[in-house]
């Protein structure tokens, strides 16, 4: 029986020694190597000094050390915090202390960026991926991945499944980052539905598009191994050239895709699809964000062997529900909808509230409540976020916790649920209800739109003004004024945006998302230059 997570390698390492349980730039690590590489650096984390419950921090560009690292920490009893490699050295610093890491594993490519960590988190003793060749302060304890021994067994320790398994902190350009703790119970119910419900199994090959500090990776490092399957960690800089990713899918045979829509939009427009032969992809999931039908449905053409799902879940619950979509038929048309985010998975229950927390009647707008075993166990170190996050109630004589999602959702005549906007997103101006989402989703449904982007300035007499920007295909000529028209179409007259910029690209979180916080911003700083002196 498994109740924590790094039992999901011992288990696969038992039965498929042999196979290949990661796969990086070309190179492998088989599931027996993998096991005793995490044992090995299991034994040397105990030996300085971690105990059960200890958070270590995960500072590596993605490389097979990735999957060592959380393995390895598990079995050390601890709870792996993976930071973002790309961060401002401040972030990653105010991340650290948080949190309170004292044990760092990174590698040699991130040299120039340790001493102004180090400086900056007094607490920080012990590093490993570090040369002894490259310069550090004495007083800093340190190893080096070749150091490591291989061990046939792990420290042995008592863990159980309330245990803290993983600390993942939002991402954003602005704002105090949050820590989303999640057990082993939460990982592992994740990892063990997720399979079930994508039929994954041992023969596959996952795709891992996602960097380590996004929560789509636990997707490739628990459910995949949790199969026996192969996961192949796909480099940064691929993520960013659409044709030799491509080539990439094509060489490795990936047959199970997971990332955000951007990155199936950026394969679809600049991926060279038809120079590839992509016939072993069978499964492509995708999530984080609303999927344009027009750049879906041109895939799904692309891919015709392939199921596509839309795949839904804030980090704090991991996912909570999924929606298969149906084959294209000549009777697909709707270029301007956006697939459901469909059913809650069994297992998982879901309320639609009101402002009120009450009820709402069938069919109508409210905020989703979700109650599952894959929801976080709270916010690090911030009781008030927690209150703020869930919400308690009594069903069948017991006590029950729900997550807060903060989107808005409808549920269908056929029991799936339609993502609207965010709560969060949702404004008024001149007394109006807008939906920012919905504007956004008006602009990319013109066709020569590849993506749109809508926020929400301060504007007079305490209202606010909506404003886009939006990124246009290669060869369209068109003008702003043509945008508003064309929105002004599709939307109330309040909520046409009344300025709109065309941009070559548009700001993006570490983890592909839009950056609509730093256009916002960038609004704000022209219209305070703007304003009389």
């Amino acid at each position: 029986m498994m109740y924590h997570l790094s039992q999901i390698l011992d288990r696969s390492a038992a039965q498929f020694a042999d196979r290949e349980a990661f796969r990086c730039d070309g190179a492998g690590i088989t599931y027996r190597t993998l096991q005793q590489q995490a044992n090995g650096l299991a034994h040397w984390l105990v030996d300085q000094g971690v105990k059960r419950g200890d958070r270590v921090g995960i500072y590596l560009n993605k490389s097979l050390e990735t999957a060592i690292a959380v393995y390895g920490i598990w079995k050390a009893g601890a709870a792996y915090v993976p930071l973002d490699p790309s961060a401002p050295i401040t972030r990653t610093a105010e991340v650290i202390n948080h949190c309170g890491i004292r044990h760092l594993l990174t590698q040699k490519s991130k040299r120039a960026q340790l001493p102004a960590i180090l400086a900056a988190c007094p607490a920080l003793n012990y590093v490993l991926g570090i040369p002894d060749q490259i310069e550090l302060p004495e007083a800093i304890h340190r190893c080096d991945w070749s150091d490591l021994t291989l061990d046939a067994t792990a420290p042995k320790l008592h863990l159980m499944e309330q245990d803290l398994a993983y600390i993942m902190y939002t991402s954003g350009s602005t704002g105090t980052p949050k820590g989303i703790m999640h057990t082993h119970r939460s990982g592992l119910n994740y990892a063990q539905m997720a399979a079930t419900i994508y039929g994954l199994k041992y023969t596959d090959r996952l795709g891992n598009h996602s960097p380590l500090h996004f929560d789509m990776s636990t997707l490739d490092y628990f459910a995949g191994p949790l199969v026996g399957a192969t996961t192949v960690i796909i480099p940064e800089a691929y993520t960013k050239l659409p044709a030799s990713l491509s080539q990439l899918v094509q060489d490795e045979e990936l047959t199970v895709w997971y990332s955000v829509p951007f990155a199936l939009i950026q394969l679809l427009l600049r991926g060279v699809l038809d120079e590839r032969n992509l016939r072993s992809l069978r499964w492509v999931l995708f999530g984080g964000e609303p999927y344009p039908a027009k750049y879906m449905y041109d895939l799904m053409a692309k891919l015709p062997q392939a199921q596509f799902s839309n795949v839904y879940g804030p980090a704090e619950i991991n996912q909570c529900s999924y929606y298969h979509v149906p084959a294209l038929t000549n009777e697909t048309s709707d270029t301007a909808a956006v697939a459901p985010i469909g059913k809650i998975w069994p297992n998982a229950e879901a309320r639609v509230v009101n402002e009120q927390d009450e009820l709402v009647p069938a069919g109508a707008i409210g905020e989703l409540l979700v109650r599952t075993p894959t929801m976080m166990n709270g916010y690090w170190q911030r009781p008030d976020l927690n209150e703020q996050a869930f919400y308690r109630c009594t069903i069948a004589h017991q006590a029950a916790v729900f997550y807060r999602t903060g989107d808005l959702v409808q549920q269908q005549t056929d029991g799936n649920y339609q993502f609207i906007g965010r709560k969060d997103r949702q404004i008024k101006a001149r007394g109006y209800r807008i939906e920012l989402d919905e504007v956004e989703a008006a602009l990319v449904g013109h066709p020569q739109v590849e993506a749109a982007a809508a926020y929400a300035v301060p504007h007079a007499a305490h209202s606010q003004q909506i404003e886009a920007a939006v990124i246009l295909q290669a060869d369209s000529q068109l003008a702003a004024d043509d945008l508003i028209s064309h929105a002004a179409a599709h939307l109330p007259t309040y909520a046409v945006p009344k300025k709109l910029i065309i941009a070559p690209n548009l700001p993006r979180t570490g983890t592909g998302k839009i950056d609509r916080t730093a256009l916002k911003q960038q609004a704000l700083q022209q219209q305070a230059l703007a304003a009389p002196s």
